[in-house]
């Protein structure tokens, strides 16, 4: 597929909605999907929520490059796993297909003792989409977070508030990051997570993907 679209999603935190937001973008470009480190929940992935929340016929799923048996930081998960995870490890996966890469919370969690989400990113050098929340402190963690991206000379594509919308977090965060981010989108608070309410969800984020 020529001009292939492929995007980072990360989030200005962890259980911020990226898994949901990844699935509502995998269903509007009819994408492949990978999950570059799973920690914990082995028995219903990340990867197992987009295969049933975004399922469509080109629908590929890449398997993890690594897979962790502890709900924890990957750093800390590895080590209890006994297993060294290294940069060299990923390698983005090969693909005539649209392809959606999901981290792991947020920049700076730790892969190991040395680096983090961010360097896996500046390693990857995909446009990022940035999924933010509504909750005390998230004007911080969301202006925090694109600054890091900012400086690290990653392509902030895009930044979308999932949940259901606080004007004044929204406009202040949108007001102070102008100059950085090229599309601002709302996803409300989905009122059940499945295949056909993440349908609904795609028209909002057509128009920015």
């Amino acid at each position: 597929m020529k001009n292939h679209r492929q995007y980072f999603i990360t989030g200005i935190s962890t259980e911020v909605g990226k898994t949901v937001a990844s699935a509502i973008i995998v269903k509007a470009l009819e994408a492949d999907y990978w999950k570059p480190v799973q920690s914990g929940d082995l028995h219903h992935t990340d990867s197992d929520k987009i295969a049933e929340w975004a399922a469509h016929p080109q629908l590929k799923i890449h398997p993890e490059t690594h897979r962790l048996n502890t709900p924890a930081s990957p750093h800390y998960s590895a080590q209890v796993d006994q297993v060294s995870i290294q940069l060299s490890d990923f390698q983005l996966p090969k693909t005539d297909n649209h392809l959606i890469v999901e981290g792991a919370g947020g920049l700076l969690v730790p892969l190991n003792q040395e680096h983090t989400i961010l360097d896996l990113m500046v390693q990857l050098q995909l446009p990022v989409i940035v999924v933010a929340n509504y909750y005390l402190g998230s004007i911080n963690h969301t202006l925090s977070t694109l600054r890091i991206l900012r400086d690290s000379g990653l392509d902030i594509h895009a930044l979308i508030f999932m949940g259901n919308p606080i004007a004044s977090t929204r406009d202040i965060i949108i007001e102070m990051s102008k100059d950085d981010v090229r599309h601002f989108v709302e996803v409300p608070l989905l009122s059940q997570v499945d295949a056909k309410h993440v349908q609904e969800a795609t028209n909002q984020l057509k128009a920015i993907v």
